[in-house]
Parts: structure tokens; sequence; C-alpha cells
């Protein structure tokens, strides 16, 4: 994998999209805090705690083999995809809440990322297999996350009409590199393709169901709006597949660390957009108690 020159480009191809996803944000985005900040905290936590929780569990309840826990716990670590503003919009939730939750989350990942990593990385493997990020790979790992966030707000900030035309680009060019990721990824270990699926595609499949649902139901359990909690949900919901799979093929250069990123990210959207059609039905609304102190301004 390493003289794979596909691989070596992956860093560089993952900071274009994250520039891309710095196009769409301002000071304002990270300043927004202070006027949601329960709805934001609420799910900070999720992402940060209650998923990386229930990924663990998933890999205890199905025994997945250790490489593919670590992927599993890299996929859990890895922030929301930029696709989730583009499904809170179309079913109704708080944008803004999205692109708040984008960049704070962006920004911590680059240190919580590679603290889950190698934990996941001690615990999954034995003492000679280690596979954890070091120092340098944190290093890189800051590089292709924040740097390029960073010049694409300067970006919007002195050029505004340049960055609004290259918004249907970068999310092109999103989508395209993603769907070579997992093709790429899939076909290198064609060999044990339904052998990863079988062992992997529940697993996967169950992270996405879950996430989708902590992220809109502890929101509404804690009396955050309906806008907030869809917002929360997509954006806890749909991981960036792509920041995942290129740490796990160009900074770990593992493949079989890889997979649970291209499984999940074969499945998610469709899991979404079920998502999204439920909840637009209001399957959720009569089922979850909402407490009457609900404070909208939160």
């Amino acid at each position: 994998m390493e003289s794979n020159i596909i691989v070596q480009l992956l860093p560089a191809a993952l900071a274009i999209v994250m520039m891309g996803l710095g196009l769409e944000l301002r000071i304002s985005d990270f300043t927004r805090v202070a006027q949601h900040p329960k709805a934001v905290i609420t799910a900070l936590v999720c992402q940060l705690f209650i998923l990386t929780g229930l990924a663990f569990v998933l890999t205890q309840l199905l025994d997945l083999p250790p490489l593919l826990a670590v992927g599993m716990m890299l996929l859990a670590a890895s922030p929301g995809g930029v696709t989730a503003n583009l499904y809170s919009f179309l079913f109704r939730g708080d944008v803004a809440l999205n692109i708040t939750l984008t960049a704070i989350n962006s920004i911590l990942a680059a240190f919580t990322l590679p603290l889950i990593v190698n934990w996941a990385s001690r615990y999954f493997l034995n003492s000679d297999e280690q596979l954890s990020l070091q120092f340098s790979k944190v290093l890189q790992v800051f590089a292709i996350v924040i740097v390029p966030v960073a010049i694409g707000m300067v970006v919007r900030h002195y050029a505004p009409n340049f960055a609004r035309r290259m918004d249907k680009p970068v999310r092109v060019f999103s989508v395209v590199l993603l769907a070579l990721l997992i093709l790429g990824a899939l076909f290198q270990e064609k060999d044990h393709v339904v052998e990863y699926l079988v062992q992997v595609g529940t697993a996967t499949s169950l992270f996405c169901i879950l996430s989708l649902c902590v992220g809109y139901v502890v929101p509404r359990l804690l009396g955050i709006t309906e806008a907030q909690a869809r917002a929360s949900a997509f954006e806890i919901g749909i991981h960036n597949g792509t920041l995942a799979l290129t740490i796990a093929l160009s900074l770990m250069n593992n493949m079989t660390v890889a997979i649970p990123a291209a499984v999940y990210s074969m499945f998610m959207f469709i899991y979404a957009a079920i998502f999204g059609l439920i909840i637009s039905k209001g399957k959720f609304n009569k089922t979850v108690p909402v407490p009457t102190t609900s404070m909208h301004k939160s």
C-alpha cells in the first residue's frame, strides 16, 4: 500500500475536501455556540462519548477481529461529514446548527481522533502489532483537518463570490473521492469482501442507525427543539468516511482498518434518507416525551 500512488495522494485530496468545508464556514459559526449552548454541548457529548462507547460495545458483542475493531473505533471518532448539512436542509433541520457543529467537530477531531485510535490500538492489538498514530502522524491529522479548513475560511472572507462558485464542484469532488476510496478499499481486499461484509456489515449498519437515533432522541429528551434535534441527528449519524479512510490507508498504512469505514459509507446515505423520512412523518415525535419546559433558546 505504501507504494500506491492513490494512497500517497489521499492527504492532498482530503485537504481539498476540508478546504471546501471551510468555504462554507465563518467565524460566526464558531461564536454561535453562545446562542445554542445546550444543543451544541449535547451533540458533542453524544459524538465524543456515547457513540464511541456504542462502537466499543458493538465490537465486543459481535466479537470483531482486532483490526476491524480498530477500524470501527476510528469510524466512531471521525466527525460528521459535509453531507450532513444537505440532509439537514432536506429534512428541515437547523442548518446553522449543523454548520456550527461541523466547524467545532472538525477542530476537536484533530485532537480526539488520534487519542481514540491510539487507545483502540493498545486495547485490541498485541503489543508487537501496535498501529497507533505516532506524534508525527498526529501532526499530519492536524494539518489535513485544521489547516485546509482555515484556508477555506480565509478564502470565503476575502472572496465570497469565488467561495460560492466553488461550493458545488467541491461537493462533487467529495462524493467522487469517497466513492473511489470505497471501491479501492473493497477491490484491494476483493478476496475477503464477502467475509468483511459478514463481519462488519451488521456492526456498521447498527452503528449508523444507532448514531442517527442517539443524535435525535437524546436532544429531544433534553427539551431541545425539533429542528435542532434533526440537525444533531444528521451531524452525528453521517460520519466523515473520507477522513477515516484516509487515515487508515495513508497514515496507518492498513487496508483492513479501512474496511469498516468503506462498508459504512456504502450504507449511511440510505439509512440517513430513511431516517429523515421517518422523523418527517412524526413517528418519533409521537413516541419521544419532550419536557414541557423545552428550552427553545438553547
